[in-house]
């Protein structure tokens, strides 16, 4: 069960993630003309986008607060210099963290993409496996996937909702702190 079933006549065939007042929000117009295939691979990229913002800005406010690993325990940290004092105390911890990050997009790769032609100038068609929905990579341990087809599209526009404010709200958190060089949860307002 995925909880979608393409309309060509809806607004980005029919995805969830439009909320009121702005039912079809796309300023820049991506959504007009797109194929579903098109759709299909904009959607991926914006839960993936998604995904990655709501763990980076839970990671910022926890870090500056909290890092016991790598020795850095009891020092005050900008969120933005975490890694580069972890870089210092374990200089592999960047190919370590490519290697699994590589590894989870390579799982990513396998679940929804079709494989590439190996034709070079040769376009490969819709690049999402037909049955794939946009982010459903199987990935469920905790069994939270509703099997309701309307619970699912609820759920799916609050996890994009979040991560879209989560892509607002990492961006703010990085030029605050790299403008004022002052923790986000210690500031000039004594908060």
């Amino acid at each position: 069960m995925n909880g979608w079933n393409a309309d060509p006549n809806a607004f980005a065939y029919g995805l969830p993630g439009s909320i009121a007042p702005i039912e079809e929000f796309d300023p820049l117009g991506f959504a007009n003309g797109a194929t579903e295939g098109e759709m299909k691979r904009y959607r991926e990229a914006e839960v993936t986008h998604s995904r990655v913002a709501m763990l980076a800005a839970f990671g910022f406010l926890v870090g500056e607060n909290f890092h016991p690993l790598f020795g850095t325990a009891g020092t005050e940290l900008l969120a933005i210099d975490s890694l580069t004092e972890v870089r210092k105390v374990l200089p592999q911890f960047f190919e370590i963290l490519v290697i699994v990050i590589s590894g989870a997009e390579v799982y990513r790769a396998l679940c929804g993409w079709t494989k590439p032609s190996g034709v070079i100038g040769v376009a490969d068609g819709d690049l999402l496996v037909a049955d794939y929905y946009p982010g459903d990579i199987g990935f469920d341990p905790l069994g939270l996937k509703p099997e309701d087809t309307d619970e699912f599209n609820a759920m799916q526009t609050k996890e994009l909702n979040n991560g879209r404010l989560a892509m607002l709200g990492i961006a703010g958190m990085v030029a605050q702190e790299l403008v004022d060089h002052l923790p986000i949860l210690k500031n000039d307002f004594g908060i």
